[in-house]
């Protein structure tokens, strides 16, 4: 008997996934290019399971039962195809190839279709919850075809973080549906965590807090419906005093906020798919602001801002729900978003399936999806959260607090662009007429683009450098 599964790649995620695999009693295979950490891992945490080391990827491989289950837990883009192209000439008709990093999604469908023309199974799967979830459960959301999930489904979902005796790992669909999944995770996470920040800073700039009174509030938000891992982690992270100064560390910590690409990979899928998630791209264009350090310390000292002011009465409070208002305005744009794609690549990705396995292991884990997956319970076919009774209700009622604290924020010269961003899409998307119609008038003037009518079927466009007329398109 050879080892169940292979681990190749054991930086921090790889090896942790390893270790969580053996202690979980399946015999793992471990590799890595470089042999020391092979080693290390061994010497280190030898004793938790059935490991077996191997110092080349030919040991490695002829070390695996058959089918042979190997995970590359290596960086995206090149690595990934590297290793692939070294293991294929190693592998047999049958064997199983799983891509546990954050792999762009049209690179795991065109790994998979070339895979596949070789009788070779790829999974492209995410793995969520950082080094912790990969060792202690993590969220994980396979893509590939049903007879490779098969083969792989009793280790991932033991493996997997567990709430209510429910494994947080679950087949989302083909090819690249669990490589968008988790870009779209990715891309809420990057909201989620521009909120928090948005709700640090209006509590520090506009009512004065000091980061540890702010990382109380926090605590005690925590034990309501804003209760999740980084409203938690936010208030251990404000608590915590650097031991060099004596300060917060948030407060010596540089303020430019870095970005490895899913959140940008999902505001550029959500354009290309017409989807507005705003909350996800303005938070990625803050993140690209806050990294011009140089510029906006120079523009401190030139431009002005407003003379003066305070937050109002009661401010605390109304940031908590604003907070909560554009937190469910992100989830509701990047849930819209993953049934858009799975549409366009014909996926049948079940969003309440994702609610379901977000609930533990993952970085957006919160009680927060447990109100998602009953949404989703009540109307499978909900296009959007807003639209579900619990979630108009909850923005129905912050509503008033949620503008109060916009506005303080404009009065006070606060940037708040997720939050700002989230009430404009909630204000848009309530409106049953708009102001696009204008836009629709210009196009056709400038461009002969043409127009529809509110009156009347058909297409047609106004004959303005003429007599004025409207002519039919047809």
């Amino acid at each position: 008997m050879g080892s169940q599964i292979g681990v190749t790649g054991l930086a921090v995620m790889g090896q942790n996934l390893a270790r969580n695999i053996a202690r979980h009693g399946f015999p793992v295979a471990v590799h890595n290019r470089s042999e020391s950490r092979t080693k290390h891992l061994i010497e280190r945490y030898g004793d938790e399971g059935d490991f077996t080391p191997a110092t080349s990827l030919e040991d490695f491989v002829a070390s695996l039962d058959r089918p042979r289950r190997i995970v590359i837990m290596v960086k995206a883009g090149g690595p990934v195809d590297a290793v692939i192209d070294e293991l294929v000439p190693l592998l047999d008709k049958g064997d199983i190839l799983i891509d546990g990093g954050n792999s762009h999604f049209e690179d795991t469908r065109r790994r998979e279709k070339a895979l596949a023309e070789r009788g070779l199974h790829f999974l492209g799967t995410g793995v969520s919850g950082g080094e912790e979830g990969a060792l202690n459960g993590p969220s994980i959301m396979p893509g590939g075809p049903d007879d490779a999930y098969a083969p792989v489904a009793e280790i991932l979902t033991t493996i997997a973080a567990q709430v209510d005796g429910t494994p947080c790992a679950a087949h989302i669909g083909p090819d690249g549906a669990g490589h968008y999944v988790k870009m779209a995770h990715n891309g809420i996470e990057y909201a989620d965590m521009q909120l928090i920040a948005e709700a640090y800073d209006l509590l520090t700039s506009a009512a004065g807090l000091s980061a540890p009174e702010i990382g109380q509030i926090f605590r005690q938000w925590n034990e309501g419906d804003l209760e999740s891992f980084l409203i938690e982690t936010t208030a251990t992270v404000l608590g915590h005093t650097d031991a060099a100064t004596g300060r917060p560390l948030v407060d010596v910590i540089l303020d430019e906020a870095e970005q490895k690409g899913t959140g940008r990979w999902t505001a550029q899928s959500a354009l290309e798919l017409g989807v507005p998630v705003t909350a996800i791209t303005e938070a990625v264009y803050a993140r690209a602001l806050s990294a011009r350090k140089d510029q906006r310390t120079r523009a401190s000292a030139i431009l002005p801002g407003p003379s003066g002011g305070s937050a109002p009465d009661g401010f605390v409070d109304a940031v908590r729900d604003a907070l909560y208002a554009s937190k469910v305005v992100a989830y509701a744009q990047g849930f819209e978003q993953m049934r858009a794609a799975s549409d366009e690549y014909d996926w049948n990705v079940d969003p309440g399936t994702l609610a379901t396995i977000w609930r533990g292991g993952c970085i957006i884990r919160a009680r927060f999806l447990d109100r998602i997956k009953e949404a989703y319970e009540r109307s499978p076919e909900l296009p959007n959260l807003l639209l579900d009774d619990y979630f108009r209700d909850a923005v129905a009622n912050a509503q008033d607090a949620w503008r109060k604290v916009v506005h303080t924020a404009v009065d006070l010269g606060v940037p708040t662009p997720a939050f700002s961003a989230s009430l404009a899409y909630y204000d848009g998307f309530r409106r049953e007429r708009g102001p696009a119609s204008l836009i629709q008038g210009l196009r056709d003037f400038f461009g002969a683009h043409t127009y529809r009518r509110v009156d009347r079927e058909g297409v047609f466009h106004t004959l303005w450098s003429e007599d004025r007329r409207e002519v039919s398109a047809d």
